[in-house]
């Protein structure tokens, strides 16, 4: 005997209560394996993959791709054998598929999650959710959904289809007067574009698909009409605007969602609630320059990426050592400063989902070859998408590299937490005097903002003095380091 069952949204933690739905792995009729790969989706924080907790075949699609749905929402039906197959103890099942689990007319009793699985109970009345997200209590109360109203199901018919992109939702047409009068079919910006411009649209030829006046139907036919007659007295035609065709739409409008919904967050909590200072220094570093040119060549980093950013970090957590009141929180509901005895070093990453700030755990305890390395991995996993929340939880101070794309300095907002951010920007070859000849040399300049709570002038001044100085001279490194 079959039984249908539903899979809800799992919790992903991290306070996190909705996702939006990216792309399905399956289609109606697909047969799944327990822990078959079945949806890609993205929380505010990254791109996550659900697996299924049961086998079966797949009976319907809850949801759409590109909708954004409350956890617990239910996103799939799959047709299960007698009783259902479960993943079995010690599976090692992940990211809590189970605990979204649902089944249709039984209790929620039958095919209970074993305590200490993912989705079952934890000790301290804990449930288990997504690997890597954490145990949340199970009296959390979630946010009331938007709405109201059930996700429209897929089409059975309907293959899955890839990612969309974000994209403006199309507004509605203007409906026709309910008197029975006939009236142009056409959207209401273009509508009032017509009005403005003293146009009827009944005397407009539609070219858009169904008989649709569009926008640039309305700008063609008022190139093309009658000029009004010329006021009198004036001996002439009276002046007209030209009216520039244009083809689609003015404006587009992206969604606020996601990563880039979160980084809004964060940077005006952090703009409002730390008073930003910010100091310059423009350093002559063709020392450095010299020595990533040498270590490009050396055998122990022969297959790993050395940029002037690998000495810039180097630098920094050197320059932290020496002042580690700069590696600081403000804890405000302790009415305490938290001086951190290790270094979670963030490197803001600019990704097609928008900014985020990975950081490399216990940066400090590092060797230059491991330091680049971690480098390598954290910027290869942000451009593929695939920073798990765990990454960017923790940072203590953060470096901003503008340079990348030939910018000089700027004033970055500190990552919400953390006491400093480092700037670094283009590195350029310009006349530069020493010992009192003027000499082509490299140049740079780094710009370090920090919440004055915290980092007074005194503590901001020599904390980018030394950075700035080891980058003058790496040798300096051997003594302070």
């Amino acid at each position: 005997m079959s039984s249908m069952k539903r899979f809800n949204l799992p919790d992903p933690g991290e306070g996190l209560t909705e996702a939006e739905i990216v792309t399905w792995k399956v289609k109606v009729g697909d047969t799944v394996k327990v822990n078959d790969i079945i949806v890609e989706i993205e929380t505010a924080k990254s791109l996550v993959e659900l697996p299924v907790p049961f086998a079966g075949t797949v009976a319907e699609l809850l949801v759409s791709e590109g909708e954004t749905v409350e956890v617990g929402t239910p996103i799939i039906a799959v047709e299960t054998g007698t009783g259902g197959a479960q993943a079995p103890a010690g599976s090692g099942e992940p990211m809590g598929a189970a605990a979204g689990a649902t089944e249709v007319g039984s209790a929620p009793e039958e095919g209970a999650v074993e305590p200490g699985l993912i989705g079952g109970p934890a000790p301290g009345g804990r449930t288990s959710v997504l690997v890597g997200y954490g145990p949340r209590q199970t009296g959390t109360t979630r946010r009331a959904r938007k709405g109201g109203t059930a996700p429209a199901p897929v089409a059975p018919a309907a293959p899955a289809a890839p990612a969309p992109v974000a994209a403006p939702a199309a507004p509605e047409l203007a409906a026709p007067r309910s008197t029975g009068e006939a009236r142009a079919l056409t959207k209401p910006p273009v509508r009032k574009l017509a009005k403005d411009l003293g146009i009827d649209l009944a005397r407009v030829t539609p070219t858009g698909e169904g008989g649709i006046i569009t926008r640039a139907d309305v700008e063609a036919h008022a190139a093309g009409g009658t000029a009004p007659a010329a006021a009198p007295g004036t001996g002439g035609t009276a002046y007209q605007a030209p009216v520039l065709a244009r083809t689609g739409e003015r404006e587009t409008r992206v969604p606020v969602k996601g990563v880039r919904k979160m980084t809004a967050q964060a940077v005006s909590a952090s703009a409002f609630t730390a008073p930003h200072v910010t100091e310059f220094i423009t350093v002559d570093v063709t020392r450095t320059m010299k020595l990533v040119d040498r270590l490009r060549e050396d055998r122990e980093f022969r297959h790993v990426k050395v940029s002037p950013l690998l000495v810039v970090a180097k630098a920094l957590l050197i320059a932290a050592r020496r002042n580690p009141e700069i590696n600081a929180r403000w804890d405000e509901a302790a009415g305490e400063i938290a001086i951190a005895n290790y270094v979670n070093l963030g490197i803001a990453a600019a990704t097609p989902r928008g900014l985020i700030v990975p950081n490399i755990k216990d940066a400090d305890q590092l060797s230059l070859r491991q330091l680049a390395d971690a480098m390598a991995a954290l910027v290869s996993t942000a451009r593929e998408g695939r920073t798990p929340p765990a990454d960017m939880a923790g940072g203590t101070i953060t470096i901003t590299n503008v340079g990348v794309f030939g910018v000089d300095s700027g004033t970055p907002i500190l990552n919400q937490g953390e006491a400093a951010i480092l700037c670094f920007g283009a590195v350029r070859q310009m006349p530069w005097v020493v010992k009192g000849k003027v000499k082509p040399r490299w140049v740079t300049q780094l710009a370090l903002s920090f919440d004055h709570r915290l980092v007074d002038g005194d503590l901001g001044s020599r904390f980018l003095a030394d950075v700035a100085a080891v980058l003058e001279d790496p040798s300096k490194a051997l003594v302070w380091g």
